[in-house]
Protein backbone atom coordinates (compact mmCIF):
# COMPACT_ATOMS: atom_id res chain seq x y z
CA UNK A 1 0.00 0.00 0.00
CA UNK A 2 2.83 2.26 0.87
CA UNK A 3 4.75 1.71 -2.47
CA UNK A 4 1.14 2.20 -4.40
CA UNK A 5 0.95 5.67 -2.62
CA UNK A 6 4.71 6.86 -3.16
CA UNK A 7 4.15 5.59 -7.19
CA UNK A 8 1.00 7.74 -6.80
CA UNK A 9 2.39 10.71 -5.48
CA UNK A 10 5.63 10.53 -8.10
CA UNK A 11 3.46 10.64 -10.33
CA UNK A 12 1.23 13.43 -9.71
CA UNK A 13 4.54 15.59 -9.24
CA UNK A 14 5.41 14.49 -12.47
CA UNK A 15 2.22 15.53 -13.98
CA UNK A 16 2.31 18.82 -12.45
CA UNK A 17 5.58 19.86 -12.68
CA UNK A 18 4.88 19.00 -16.55
CA UNK A 19 1.72 21.19 -16.44
CA UNK A 20 4.02 24.27 -15.01
CA UNK A 21 6.63 23.68 -17.29
CA UNK A 22 4.09 23.71 -20.22
CA UNK A 23 2.89 27.11 -18.31
CA UNK A 24 5.92 28.59 -18.30
CA UNK A 25 7.15 27.71 -22.20
CA UNK A 26 3.38 29.20 -23.11
CA UNK A 27 4.28 32.48 -21.41
CA UNK A 28 7.46 33.12 -22.46
CA UNK A 29 6.10 32.70 -26.02
CA UNK A 30 3.47 35.42 -24.94
CA UNK A 31 5.69 37.89 -23.37
CA UNK A 32 8.73 37.32 -26.48
CA UNK A 33 5.24 37.48 -29.01
CA UNK A 34 4.42 41.29 -27.25
CA UNK A 35 7.72 42.45 -26.35
CA UNK A 36 8.75 41.69 -30.31
CA UNK A 37 6.00 41.84 -32.40
CA UNK A 38 3.42 44.45 -29.89
CA UNK A 39 1.41 46.67 -31.62
CA UNK A 40 -0.19 48.21 -29.22
CA UNK A 41 2.39 51.25 -28.81
CA UNK A 42 1.34 52.04 -32.78
CA UNK A 43 -2.39 51.86 -31.51
CA UNK A 44 -2.08 54.16 -29.02
CA UNK A 45 0.09 56.84 -31.09
CA UNK A 46 -2.43 56.31 -33.89
CA UNK A 47 -5.64 56.77 -30.80
CA UNK A 48 -3.52 59.63 -29.26
CA UNK A 49 -2.39 62.04 -32.11
CA UNK A 50 -4.77 60.92 -35.16
CA UNK A 51 -7.97 61.45 -32.92
CA UNK A 52 -7.12 63.12 -29.76
CA UNK A 53 -8.86 63.75 -27.04
CA UNK A 54 -12.27 61.59 -26.75
CA UNK A 55 -14.83 63.21 -24.05
CA UNK A 56 -18.00 61.43 -24.70
CA UNK A 57 -20.60 62.84 -26.65
CA UNK A 58 -17.67 64.24 -29.20
CA UNK A 59 -16.81 63.83 -32.45
CA UNK A 60 -13.79 62.13 -31.18
CA UNK A 61 -15.24 59.83 -29.10
CA UNK A 62 -17.37 58.65 -31.93
CA UNK A 63 -14.11 58.27 -34.20
CA UNK A 64 -12.66 56.23 -31.93
CA UNK A 65 -15.45 53.82 -31.53
CA UNK A 66 -14.71 53.81 -35.45
CA UNK A 67 -11.12 53.18 -35.80
CA UNK A 68 -11.11 50.49 -33.04
CA UNK A 69 -13.81 48.29 -34.20
CA UNK A 70 -12.31 48.70 -37.66
CA UNK A 71 -8.97 48.12 -36.19
CA UNK A 72 -10.38 44.92 -34.71
CA UNK A 73 -11.25 43.65 -37.82
CA UNK A 74 -7.94 44.02 -39.29
CA UNK A 75 -6.33 42.16 -36.76
CA UNK A 76 -9.09 39.08 -37.96
CA UNK A 77 -10.32 38.83 -34.60
CA UNK A 78 -13.42 36.00 -34.71
CA UNK A 79 -16.60 38.51 -33.92
CA UNK A 80 -16.05 42.38 -33.88
CA UNK A 81 -19.30 44.51 -32.80
CA UNK A 82 -20.80 47.19 -30.89
CA UNK A 83 -22.80 47.77 -28.02
CA UNK A 84 -25.41 50.89 -28.27
CA UNK A 85 -25.36 53.08 -24.84
CA UNK A 86 -26.92 56.53 -24.32
CA UNK A 87 -24.25 58.29 -22.76
CA UNK A 88 -24.21 62.09 -21.28
CA UNK A 89 -22.54 64.94 -23.71
CA UNK A 90 -20.62 67.54 -21.54
CA UNK A 91 -19.12 70.21 -23.17
CA UNK A 92 -16.50 72.77 -21.92
CA UNK A 93 -17.05 75.95 -23.93
CA UNK A 94 -14.37 78.46 -23.78
CA UNK A 95 -11.50 78.39 -21.65
CA UNK A 96 -11.84 79.28 -18.18
CA UNK A 97 -10.55 82.57 -16.47
CA UNK A 98 -9.87 82.89 -12.67
CA UNK A 99 -7.95 85.54 -11.04
CA UNK A 100 -7.48 86.88 -7.43
CA UNK A 101 -8.38 90.36 -7.36
CA UNK A 102 -8.35 93.50 -4.95
CA UNK A 103 -4.82 91.82 -2.75
CA UNK A 104 -3.43 94.76 -1.09
CA UNK A 105 -0.37 92.89 -1.70
CA UNK A 106 -0.22 91.76 -5.01
CA UNK A 107 -2.70 93.44 -6.94
CA UNK A 108 -4.83 90.93 -9.39
CA UNK A 109 -2.98 87.35 -9.87
CA UNK A 110 -4.14 84.92 -12.58
CA UNK A 111 -4.63 81.38 -11.41
CA UNK A 112 -4.89 78.04 -13.35
CA UNK A 113 -8.22 76.43 -13.01
CA UNK A 114 -10.17 74.08 -15.03
CA UNK A 115 -14.13 73.27 -14.73
CA UNK A 116 -14.85 69.90 -13.39
CA UNK A 117 -16.40 67.59 -15.64
CA UNK A 118 -20.23 67.54 -15.66
CA UNK A 119 -20.24 71.00 -13.93
CA UNK A 120 -22.35 74.04 -14.83
CA UNK A 121 -21.00 76.98 -15.98
CA UNK A 122 -21.29 80.76 -14.39
CA UNK A 123 -22.64 82.54 -17.02
CA UNK A 124 -20.83 84.89 -19.15
CA UNK A 125 -20.29 87.55 -16.57
CA UNK A 126 -18.85 84.98 -13.97
CA UNK A 127 -18.99 84.81 -10.03
CA UNK A 128 -17.32 87.54 -7.94
CA UNK A 129 -16.87 86.57 -4.54
CA UNK A 130 -15.18 86.22 -1.13
CA UNK A 131 -12.96 82.78 -0.41
CA UNK A 132 -13.79 80.37 1.99
CA UNK A 133 -11.27 77.46 2.61
CA UNK A 134 -11.96 74.13 4.09
CA UNK A 135 -9.85 70.78 3.93
CA UNK A 136 -13.35 68.39 4.59
CA UNK A 137 -17.24 68.44 4.93
CA UNK A 138 -17.65 68.64 8.47
CA UNK A 139 -15.66 72.22 8.52
CA UNK A 140 -18.72 73.38 6.08
CA UNK A 141 -20.87 72.09 8.63
CA UNK A 142 -19.37 74.24 11.24
CA UNK A 143 -19.21 76.92 9.37
CA UNK A 144 -22.90 76.54 8.61
CA UNK A 145 -24.94 78.97 6.10
CA UNK A 146 -23.36 82.50 8.67
CA UNK A 147 -20.24 81.33 7.36
CA UNK A 148 -20.60 80.26 3.28
CA UNK A 149 -23.65 81.74 1.94
CA UNK A 150 -22.29 83.96 -1.37
CA UNK A 151 -19.15 82.73 -0.94
CA UNK A 152 -16.83 80.75 -3.43
CA UNK A 153 -16.16 77.27 -1.43
CA UNK A 154 -12.21 76.35 -1.37
CA UNK A 155 -11.44 72.57 -0.68
CA UNK A 156 -8.14 72.24 0.14
CA UNK A 157 -7.58 69.37 1.18
CA UNK A 158 -4.31 67.25 -0.64
CA UNK A 159 -3.52 63.84 -1.48
CA UNK A 160 -1.73 62.26 1.12
CA UNK A 161 1.84 62.13 0.46
CA UNK A 162 2.79 59.74 3.10
CA UNK A 163 0.20 56.82 1.32
CA UNK A 164 2.43 54.69 -0.95
CA UNK A 165 -0.37 53.85 -2.85
CA UNK A 166 -1.28 56.85 -4.62
CA UNK A 167 -4.22 55.37 -5.21
CA UNK A 168 -5.70 54.79 -1.93
CA UNK A 169 -4.83 58.90 -0.94
CA UNK A 170 -6.51 59.68 -4.65
CA UNK A 171 -9.66 57.59 -2.95
CA UNK A 172 -9.44 59.51 0.35
CA UNK A 173 -9.17 63.05 -1.18
CA UNK A 174 -11.52 62.31 -3.95
CA UNK A 175 -15.14 63.17 -1.93
CA UNK A 176 -14.32 66.67 -2.15
CA UNK A 177 -14.50 66.63 -6.09
CA UNK A 178 -17.16 64.12 -6.46
CA UNK A 179 -19.34 65.48 -3.72
CA UNK A 180 -18.27 69.42 -2.72
CA UNK A 181 -19.97 71.38 -5.02
CA UNK A 182 -23.34 70.36 -3.81
CA UNK A 183 -22.08 70.11 0.05
CA UNK A 184 -21.13 73.68 -0.33
CA UNK A 185 -24.09 74.70 -2.69
CA UNK A 186 -26.47 73.24 0.34
CA UNK A 187 -25.03 76.36 3.04
CA UNK A 188 -25.20 78.76 0.04
CA UNK A 189 -22.12 78.77 -1.64
CA UNK A 190 -22.25 80.59 -5.03
CA UNK A 191 -19.15 78.37 -6.58
CA UNK A 192 -16.58 75.62 -5.96
CA UNK A 193 -12.86 75.35 -5.96
CA UNK A 194 -11.66 72.52 -5.43
CA UNK A 195 -7.73 71.28 -5.10
CA UNK A 196 -6.47 69.34 -7.95
CA UNK A 197 -5.81 65.52 -6.79
CA UNK A 198 -2.08 64.88 -7.18
CA UNK A 199 0.89 65.03 -5.22
CA UNK A 200 2.98 66.88 -7.85
CA UNK A 201 3.24 70.85 -6.95
CA UNK A 202 2.87 72.71 -10.22
CA UNK A 203 0.19 74.76 -12.47
CA UNK A 204 -1.34 71.94 -14.22
CA UNK A 205 -5.30 71.54 -12.88
CA UNK A 206 -6.61 67.94 -13.23
CA UNK A 207 -10.48 67.75 -14.11
CA UNK A 208 -12.58 64.34 -13.03
CA UNK A 209 -16.05 64.27 -12.59
CA UNK A 210 -18.35 65.82 -10.28
CA UNK A 211 -22.11 64.25 -9.05
CA UNK A 212 -25.05 66.96 -8.20
CA UNK A 213 -27.59 65.57 -5.54
CA UNK A 214 -30.73 66.20 -6.06
CA UNK A 215 -31.56 68.15 -2.60
CA UNK A 216 -28.80 70.80 -3.63
CA UNK A 217 -28.44 74.14 -6.27
CA UNK A 218 -26.07 73.27 -8.61
CA UNK A 219 -23.39 75.60 -8.69
CA UNK A 220 -20.36 76.04 -10.40
CA UNK A 221 -17.15 74.32 -9.77
CA UNK A 222 -13.29 74.04 -10.77
CA UNK A 223 -10.37 72.38 -10.05
CA UNK A 224 -7.51 74.68 -9.05
CA UNK A 225 -4.01 73.68 -9.67
CA UNK A 226 -1.64 72.56 -6.52
CA UNK A 227 1.02 75.64 -7.18
CA UNK A 228 -2.26 77.88 -6.95
CA UNK A 229 -3.89 76.30 -4.03
CA UNK A 230 -0.84 76.60 -1.98
CA UNK A 231 -0.14 80.60 -3.60
CA UNK A 232 -4.22 80.80 -2.63
CA UNK A 233 -3.98 79.46 0.78
CA UNK A 234 -1.36 81.46 1.83
CA UNK A 235 -2.50 84.46 0.35
CA UNK A 236 -6.36 83.88 2.17
CA UNK A 237 -4.24 83.85 5.51
CA UNK A 238 -3.00 87.53 5.17
CA UNK A 239 -5.74 88.77 3.75
CA UNK A 240 -9.28 86.72 4.13
CA UNK A 241 -11.21 89.72 2.89
CA UNK A 242 -9.83 89.21 -1.04
CA UNK A 243 -12.32 88.78 -3.71
CA UNK A 244 -11.78 85.96 -6.40
CA UNK A 245 -13.57 85.90 -9.98
CA UNK A 246 -14.44 82.83 -11.90
CA UNK A 247 -15.98 82.01 -15.44
CA UNK A 248 -16.53 79.16 -16.59
CA UNK A 249 -18.76 78.27 -19.69
CA UNK A 250 -19.29 74.38 -18.67
CA UNK A 251 -23.16 72.90 -19.99
CA UNK A 252 -24.39 69.74 -20.09
CA UNK A 253 -26.43 69.24 -23.63
CA UNK A 254 -28.63 66.93 -24.89
CA UNK A 255 -27.73 62.85 -24.47
CA UNK A 256 -26.34 60.85 -27.27
CA UNK A 257 -25.93 57.39 -28.27
CA UNK A 258 -22.65 55.91 -28.24
CA UNK A 259 -21.07 52.56 -28.23
CA UNK A 260 -19.01 50.13 -26.35
CA UNK A 261 -16.51 48.32 -28.80
CA UNK A 262 -16.16 44.43 -28.19
CA UNK A 263 -14.00 42.39 -29.84
CA UNK A 264 -14.15 38.15 -29.62
CA UNK A 265 -11.63 34.93 -29.83
CA UNK A 266 -14.46 32.63 -29.80
CA UNK A 267 -13.37 29.49 -27.65
CA UNK A 268 -13.08 25.95 -28.62
CA UNK A 269 -14.79 24.11 -25.98
CA UNK A 270 -16.72 26.75 -23.81
CA UNK A 271 -17.56 29.31 -26.67
CA UNK A 272 -20.38 30.48 -24.21
CA UNK A 273 -18.49 31.16 -21.06
CA UNK A 274 -16.58 35.18 -21.31
CA UNK A 275 -13.65 36.55 -20.00
CA UNK A 276 -13.66 40.07 -20.37
CA UNK A 277 -10.49 42.30 -20.68
CA UNK A 278 -10.86 46.17 -21.41
CA UNK A 279 -10.18 49.88 -20.80
CA UNK A 280 -12.27 52.44 -21.65
CA UNK A 281 -12.42 54.56 -24.88
CA UNK A 282 -13.34 58.06 -23.71
CA UNK A 283 -10.60 60.21 -21.90
CA UNK A 284 -11.41 64.00 -21.04
CA UNK A 285 -10.87 66.67 -23.10
CA UNK A 286 -8.08 68.57 -21.95
CA UNK A 287 -5.53 66.18 -23.93
CA UNK A 288 -5.22 63.32 -25.50
CA UNK A 289 -5.96 60.88 -22.69
CA UNK A 290 -3.08 58.54 -23.17
CA UNK A 291 -2.62 56.91 -19.74
CA UNK A 292 -6.09 57.52 -19.30
CA UNK A 293 -7.24 55.12 -20.31
CA UNK A 294 -5.68 54.83 -24.44
CA UNK A 295 -3.07 52.52 -22.38
CA UNK A 296 -5.29 50.63 -21.22
CA UNK A 297 -7.52 50.00 -24.70
CA UNK A 298 -4.56 48.89 -26.50
CA UNK A 299 -3.48 46.98 -23.98
CA UNK A 300 -6.67 44.73 -23.78
CA UNK A 301 -6.73 44.76 -27.61
CA UNK A 302 -3.08 43.40 -27.67
CA UNK A 303 -4.05 40.59 -25.37
CA UNK A 304 -6.30 38.68 -27.71
CA UNK A 305 -3.67 39.81 -30.79
CA UNK A 306 -0.97 38.07 -29.01
CA UNK A 307 -2.70 34.79 -28.01
CA UNK A 308 -3.63 34.46 -31.80
CA UNK A 309 -0.46 35.06 -33.01
CA UNK A 310 1.34 32.50 -30.78
CA UNK A 311 -1.75 29.82 -32.75
CA UNK A 312 -3.59 29.75 -28.77
CA UNK A 313 -6.71 28.34 -29.06
CA UNK A 314 -9.18 29.61 -26.14
CA UNK A 315 -11.44 27.54 -24.65
CA UNK A 316 -13.26 29.75 -23.33
CA UNK A 317 -14.75 32.72 -25.41
CA UNK A 318 -12.09 35.96 -25.07
CA UNK A 319 -13.41 39.56 -25.24
CA UNK A 320 -11.43 42.80 -25.49
CA UNK A 321 -14.06 45.06 -24.50
CA UNK A 322 -13.44 49.20 -25.06
CA UNK A 323 -16.18 50.65 -22.60
CA UNK A 324 -17.84 54.51 -23.15
CA UNK A 325 -18.09 56.72 -20.75
CA UNK A 326 -16.54 55.69 -17.68
CA UNK A 327 -15.22 59.10 -16.66
CA UNK A 328 -18.32 60.89 -16.67
CA UNK A 329 -21.23 58.73 -16.12
CA UNK A 330 -20.17 55.28 -16.12
CA UNK A 331 -22.71 54.13 -18.68
CA UNK A 332 -20.55 52.17 -20.78
CA UNK A 333 -19.57 49.76 -17.93
CA UNK A 334 -23.14 49.95 -16.66
CA UNK A 335 -24.81 48.52 -20.04
CA UNK A 336 -22.06 45.74 -20.75
CA UNK A 337 -23.54 44.04 -17.50
CA UNK A 338 -27.31 45.52 -18.13
CA UNK A 339 -26.72 42.71 -21.73
CA UNK A 340 -24.56 40.46 -19.86
CA UNK A 341 -27.45 39.75 -17.45
CA UNK A 342 -30.46 40.02 -20.42
CA UNK A 343 -28.91 37.78 -22.66
CA UNK A 344 -27.66 35.28 -19.67
CA UNK A 345 -23.86 35.30 -20.36
CA UNK A 346 -21.68 33.62 -18.05
CA UNK A 347 -18.64 35.10 -17.60
CA UNK A 348 -15.51 33.35 -15.76
CA UNK A 349 -14.07 36.77 -15.25
CA UNK A 350 -13.38 40.02 -16.13
CA UNK A 351 -10.12 42.32 -16.60
CA UNK A 352 -9.57 45.86 -16.54
CA UNK A 353 -6.57 48.15 -17.41
CA UNK A 354 -7.18 51.88 -16.42
CA UNK A 355 -3.92 52.60 -14.52
CA UNK A 356 -1.84 53.76 -16.59
CA UNK A 357 0.72 52.28 -19.32
CA UNK A 358 3.53 52.29 -16.64
CA UNK A 359 5.91 49.13 -15.64
CA UNK A 360 3.74 46.31 -14.30
CA UNK A 361 3.75 45.26 -10.85
CA UNK A 362 0.56 42.50 -10.65
CA UNK A 363 -3.21 42.14 -10.13
CA UNK A 364 -5.91 43.38 -7.80
CA UNK A 365 -8.38 40.52 -6.92
CA UNK A 366 -11.81 40.84 -5.91
CA UNK A 367 -13.22 37.43 -5.56
CA UNK A 368 -13.77 35.04 -2.95
CA UNK A 369 -11.12 33.15 -1.21
CA UNK A 370 -10.50 30.27 -3.07
CA UNK A 371 -10.59 31.66 -6.09
CA UNK A 372 -7.85 34.43 -5.07
CA UNK A 373 -5.77 31.76 -3.39
CA UNK A 374 -6.52 29.86 -7.13
CA UNK A 375 -4.71 32.98 -8.78
CA UNK A 376 -2.21 33.37 -6.53
CA UNK A 377 -1.03 29.98 -7.00
CA UNK A 378 0.58 31.37 -10.33
CA UNK A 379 2.56 33.92 -8.78
CA UNK A 380 5.91 32.06 -9.29
CA UNK A 381 4.97 31.78 -13.22
CA UNK A 382 5.42 35.56 -13.37
CA UNK A 383 8.26 36.12 -10.96
CA UNK A 384 10.59 35.73 -13.75
CA UNK A 385 9.37 38.84 -15.75
CA UNK A 386 9.42 40.67 -12.04
CA UNK A 387 5.41 40.60 -11.38
CA UNK A 388 5.10 39.92 -7.88
CA UNK A 389 1.66 41.67 -6.66
CA UNK A 390 -1.13 38.83 -6.40
CA UNK A 391 -3.50 40.79 -3.59
CA UNK A 392 -6.72 41.89 -2.46
CA UNK A 393 -8.26 44.80 -4.21
CA UNK A 394 -10.76 46.66 -6.29
CA UNK A 395 -11.05 45.28 -9.93
CA UNK A 396 -12.18 48.41 -11.94
CA UNK A 397 -15.10 50.82 -12.57
CA UNK A 398 -16.33 49.59 -15.89
CA UNK A 399 -16.37 45.97 -14.74
CA UNK A 400 -17.52 46.91 -11.56
CA UNK A 401 -21.21 46.04 -12.44
CA UNK A 402 -20.50 42.68 -13.04
CA UNK A 403 -19.68 41.63 -9.13
CA UNK A 404 -23.53 41.71 -8.67
CA UNK A 405 -23.51 38.98 -10.93
CA UNK A 406 -20.59 37.68 -8.81
CA UNK A 407 -18.03 37.30 -11.50
CA UNK A 408 -14.57 37.42 -10.34
CA UNK A 409 -12.50 40.84 -11.04
CA UNK A 410 -8.93 41.59 -11.54
CA UNK A 411 -7.17 45.32 -11.83
CA UNK A 412 -4.22 45.55 -13.87
CA UNK A 413 -1.83 47.30 -11.29
CA UNK A 414 1.14 48.82 -12.90
CA UNK A 415 3.51 50.85 -11.01
CA UNK A 416 1.34 54.10 -9.80
CA UNK A 417 4.00 56.93 -8.34
CA UNK A 418 3.51 58.82 -11.60
CA UNK A 419 -0.39 58.50 -12.55
CA UNK A 420 -1.17 61.41 -10.80
CA UNK A 421 1.00 63.91 -12.15
CA UNK A 422 -0.52 63.07 -15.39
CA UNK A 423 -4.07 62.15 -14.73
CA UNK A 424 -7.14 64.19 -16.33
CA UNK A 425 -4.58 67.36 -17.10
CA UNK A 426 -3.51 68.49 -20.36
CA UNK A 427 -0.21 66.92 -20.35
CA UNK A 428 -1.31 63.10 -20.49
CA UNK A 429 -0.07 62.27 -24.03
CA UNK A 430 1.23 60.26 -25.84
CA UNK A 431 5.02 61.04 -24.99
CA UNK A 432 4.20 60.04 -21.34
CA UNK A 433 3.99 56.74 -22.45
CA UNK A 434 7.12 54.35 -22.44
CA UNK A 435 6.88 51.48 -25.39
CA UNK A 436 8.55 48.63 -23.17
CA UNK A 437 6.37 49.18 -20.23
CA UNK A 438 3.11 49.33 -22.15
CA UNK A 439 3.87 46.32 -23.42
CA UNK A 440 5.30 44.75 -20.32
CA UNK A 441 1.94 45.62 -19.08
CA UNK A 442 -0.03 44.05 -22.40
CA UNK A 443 2.28 41.00 -22.03
CA UNK A 444 1.45 40.19 -18.88
CA UNK A 445 -2.63 40.40 -18.79
CA UNK A 446 -2.60 38.22 -21.66
CA UNK A 447 -0.06 35.22 -19.64
CA UNK A 448 -2.70 35.68 -16.44
CA UNK A 449 -5.60 35.23 -19.42
CA UNK A 450 -3.94 32.60 -20.86
CA UNK A 451 -3.99 30.89 -17.03
CA UNK A 452 -7.64 31.44 -16.38
CA UNK A 453 -9.02 30.27 -19.37
CA UNK A 454 -6.62 27.08 -19.42
CA UNK A 455 -7.56 26.11 -15.76
CA UNK A 456 -10.95 28.47 -14.74
CA UNK A 457 -11.20 29.31 -11.47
Amino acid sequence: MKKILIATSFLLFSINSGFAQNDAEMIRKIYDEVLQNGQAYEQLRFLTKQIGPRLTGSPQAAAAVDWTKEAMEDLGFDNVFLQEVLVPHWVRGEKEEARILNSRKLGTVEVDVTALGNSIGTGPEGILGNVVEVQNFLELLKLGEEGIKGKIVFFNRRMDPKSVSTFAAYGMAGDQRRSGPSEAAKFGAVAVLVRSLTQVIDDNPHTGGTRYQEDAPKIPAAAISTEDAEFLSLLLKEEPDLKFYLRTNAMMKKEKLSHNVIGELKGSEKPDEYIAIGGHLDSWDLAEGAHDDGAGCVQSIEVLRALKAIGYKPKRTLRAVMFMNEENGLRGGRKYAEMAEVNKEKHLAAMESDRGGFTPKGFTLDMDERKLKRIQAWKYLFEPYKIFEFEAGGGGADIGPLKSQNVPLIGFKPDDQRYFKYHHTQIDTFDKVDERELHMGAATMAALVYLIDKYGL
